[in-house]
């Protein structure tokens, strides 16, 4: 299954991407989290992130393909994403290596006509290209 928690990618450059997740009341997963009072469960502000973060690499070396999370460290949440909300998400490179990257990521909630907004999470993360087909059979298959 693949789901993508981008809606829009609002600036980009060879280091640094902003874009937007906005959260609707529909989502799923705000049925049980926290039931009577929906908020956005920190694991997909920081696979937000991920994915911004993804998808800057992915425009930096089309060739490498598919990046994944391997580290993240510093992750610090602050305020919470409600439906109706905005989360703006910024990403930026500090170092870039063909096997791992090093990035900055920040995640700031806006309110509805809002353009300024408190910040929701932060955290420093590690990406590395997908290795397809590795671990996949196992040992002795």
């Amino acid at each position: 299954m693949r789901f993508s928690l981008v809606d829009q990618v609002l600036e980009q450059s060879e280091d640094r991407l902003v874009c937007v997740r906005a959260l609707s009341s529909g989502e799923e997963y705000l049925q049980d989290h926290f039931e009577g009072f929906p908020v956005m469960p920190g694991v997909l502000m920081l696979e937000a992130m991920v994915q911004a973060s993804a998808l800057l690499l992915r425009k930096r070396d089309e060739q490498c393909g598919e990046w994944v999370l391997g580290e993240a460290r510093g992750v610090r949440y602050s305020n919470m994403v409600r439906p109706g909300q905005v989360l703006r998400i910024e990403v930026n490179l500090k170092s870039f290596e063909p096997d791992r990257a090093q990035l900055q990521g920040l995640g700031v909630v806006l309110k509805p006509g809002e353009s300024e907004g408190a910040q929701a999470v932060s955290g420093k993360l590690m990406l590395r290209p997908a290795r397809v087909g590795v671990g996949e059979a196992g040992p002795g298959r």
